[in-house]
């Protein structure tokens, strides 16, 4: 599977531009990670590669072939795990499960499709469990589940740790790294920890434009030199120059440890080497 993505725009009205010339290319087996702050676009962009939404400008094709002008093309390939995701939660998760199947149109060998899912997922002793007595990572379970009952070559989950604890955050991506294989998986989240330890890509949006696309090993080495420590007595915290933020606090013996970046890092200020999250922090405040 190739998918090109090329010229696309979303825009409602002149002065509401959401994403603004995306050009991306795609190829299995990878996982990407969508990540950028809130409002920049993610979601928007997703909805547009499902068809959920329609670009303003621009094509994306799979394979040669224009979604837009064959969508049972991408529907065949697709898995796709939404932000949003509703579950009947009077059904059992193999009812829900049986009846995403008839839905996505599989009729033969279905059931061992069904079984597989379950065990893939971790799901094998609440099969049988009404969906509204799981837990919110065993539903993001069941929601993974029905993405992959077409066995996708393109796997799209859409902010799917939103609203779960350490413990089911670890398990899901854990969850996503065991199934991705031969696929094409692309997770859209404003968590770095989310993509740190399991994207080989990442892509960063803000404003709707891409502001880096490559491996997080790159992205790290443009922060270099602009990550600083600290340590500070002062309740009120460090009084530091413009361009700079303070990212995070870290409690010590002698009172505070405070963590800035910034493109120019003030005297008296320790250089240290920077995580994905700085590197990240970084490049968002420099784009303004």
């Amino acid at each position: 599977m190739k998918i090109e993505i090329k010229n696309l725009s979303k825009a409602y009205g002149p002065e509401k531009s959401v994403l603004s010339g995306i050009n991306l290319d795609f190829r299995p087996p990878s996982i990407v990670g969508l990540i950028g702050p809130n409002g920049a676009g993610k979601t928007t962009f997703m909805k547009i590669l499902v068809r959920q939404l329609l670009a303003s400008t621009g094509a994306i094709k799979i394979d040669g072939v224009d979604i837009g002008k064959n969508e049972n093309y991408l529907k065949n390939r697709l898995g796709y795990l939404p932000q949003e995701f509703g579950l009947y939660e009077e059904l059992t998760v193999y009812q829900f499960l049986d009846y995403m199947a008839l839905l996505k149109g599989l009729t033969s060998g279905k059931k061992e499709r069904i079984e597989s899912c379950i065990d893939k997922t971790g799901l094998s002793e609440k099969q049988n469990a009404r969906i509204k007595t799981l837990s919110g990572g065993q539903k993001q379970r069941v929601g993974i589940a029905q993405a992959l009952l077409n066995d996708p070559e393109l796997l799209i989950v859409d902010e799917p740790t939103v609203g779960l604890d350490p413990a089911e955050r670890v398990k899901f991506r854990n969850l996503l790294t065991e199934n991705a294989n031969h696929r094409l998986v692309l997770l859209s989240t404003h968590i770095i920890e989310d993509v740190e330890s399991i994207c080989n890509r990442l892509i960063i949006l803000n404003r709707g434009e891409i502001l880096f696309d490559g491996n997080p090993v790159e992205l790290i080495k443009k922060a270099a030199g602009h990550v600083g420590v600290l340590d500070s007595d002062c309740e009120a915290g460090p009084d530091i120059e413009k361009g700079c933020i303070v990212t995070s606090r870290l409690i010590i013996e002698t009172g505070s440890q405070y963590r800035i970046v910034g493109d120019k890092l003030p005297s008296g200020i320790k250089p240290v080497p920077p995580s994905l999250e700085d590197a990240y922090m970084y490049l968002i405040t420099q784009s303004g």
